[in-house]
């Protein structure tokens, strides 16, 4: 088969073995595939993130960067056969999506990122079949490859553990805070701020549900506590509890992963916010234990999602609870990938490009 291979911080399109189906497998074609920042982090700097997954237990992602791998792990795909030992519940020609896990006989490998085991950037791919779920009947292919990225989202939401009443902040408005908007929108939290610097980045904030949207050039996104209910101060906060008020609490989503951010995030917070990390940030980075102390607040990092909240996902844009039609602003064959990673670096072009396989350039 016809496939983008990555290979010491290069892409090229080549040939890969078509893959096989092992003991409880199912043979696939791809259909959509989005390109992730992760991707775009990894083929540059596969080195830093291996060390971080080693050192944090981690095997999922062990490869080598410097051998052919096949990246892509937000897909859809059509059902074309099944492996030994497998129930074959879902008929052939169905589309499907599924978390990028292989479970197989040598355990557990993530999809996309493996030398062996091509990911959604090729025009087949191998899942598990108990981790397939069918894409209701109407959703497209398209719509149904963003599940994965979605969950992510609706992931840091639960994590974020908010209140109904409680306010909050996205910080960054890429597709990772993209997601974080919707599934807060989709659960009925708010109300949402949302901030980003981009104007295009800043209008997708608006289409999926942000209640205001903030140009940080033009305004701090952490003026504006005062506008919701939220005391800033722990006096503040203590005057409305004698007052017989249910104190509010600003959850802050940090969705830009960039060194310092934390730090702003950290100074701007009143008291005793939720401030959850869902960016990732690759460089070492330093905050002041001291403020967050004095100010209580509880700072969290997340990653990934369950397999309900994945399932869960699916449902919402199936259903149209959540909408990621105005997040797809570009598609591209396989001969178009490496040119996509460039354009993905401009926050005012793109959000999600999604990866054809069967579509000629």
């Amino acid at each position: 088969m016809r496939a983008v291979i990555a290979n010491d911080q290069k892409l090229r399109v080549d040939d890969w073995p078509d893959p096989v189906p092992a003991e409880g497998q199912v043979l696939v074609k791809t259909l959509a595939c989005g390109i992730c920042g992760s991707d775009l982090h990894m083929l540059k700097h596969a080195d830093h993130m291996l060390d971080v997954a080693a050192r944090a237990g981690s095997a999922i992602s062990n490869f080598d960067p410097k051998k052919d791998l096949v990246y892509g792990h937000e897909f859809s795909a059509e059902v074309l056969d099944y492996g030994p030992g497998t129930e074959r519940k879902i008929k052939t020609g169905a589309t499907v999506c599924s978390m990028p896990v292989l479970m197989g006989p040598s355990g557990i490998t993530g999809l996309g990122y493996s030398n062996q085991i091509p990911g959604g950037y090729g025009e087949m791919m191998v899942l598990s079949e108990a981790l397939l779920l069918e894409v209701p009947n109407g959703l497209s292919a398209d719509h149904a490859a963003l599940t994965e990225p979605m969950a992510v989202g609706a992931h840091a939401v639960i994590k974020g553990d908010m209140a109904q009443g409680d306010v909050a902040l996205v910080i960054g408005c890429g597709p990772v805070g993209l997601a974080v908007i919707a599934g807060l929108k989709a659960r009925g939290l708010g109300p949402v701020i949302a901030a980003d610097f981009s104007e295009k980045r800043r209008k997708l904030a608006e289409s999926a549900g942000a209640d205001v949207v903030i140009n940080p050039a033009e305004a701090s996104p952490y003026a504006q506590w005062s506008d919701f209910g939220v005391a800033f101060s722990s006096d503040e906060r203590t005057m409305q509890t004698m007052l017989g008020e249910t104190p509010k609490t600003a959850v802050i989503f940090e969705c830009v992963g960039v060194k310092g951010v934390v730090q702003e995030i950290i100074d701007g917070a009143p008291t005793g916010s939720r401030i959850v990390g869902v960016g990732v940030c690759m460089d070492t980075d330093h905050f002041e234990p001291a403020l967050a102390i004095v100010k209580q607040l509880d700072v969290r990092f997340v990653l990934g999602y369950a397999p309900e909240e994945f399932a869960e996902t699916l449902h919402h844009i199936a259903d149209g609870t959540i909408r990621v039609d105005p997040f797809i602003t570009g598609h591209v064959g396989l001969g178009g990938v490496a040119q996509a990673f460039e354009d993905l670096a401009s926050p005012d072009v793109h959000a999600k490009i999604l990866v054809k396989p069967q579509m000629k350039d």
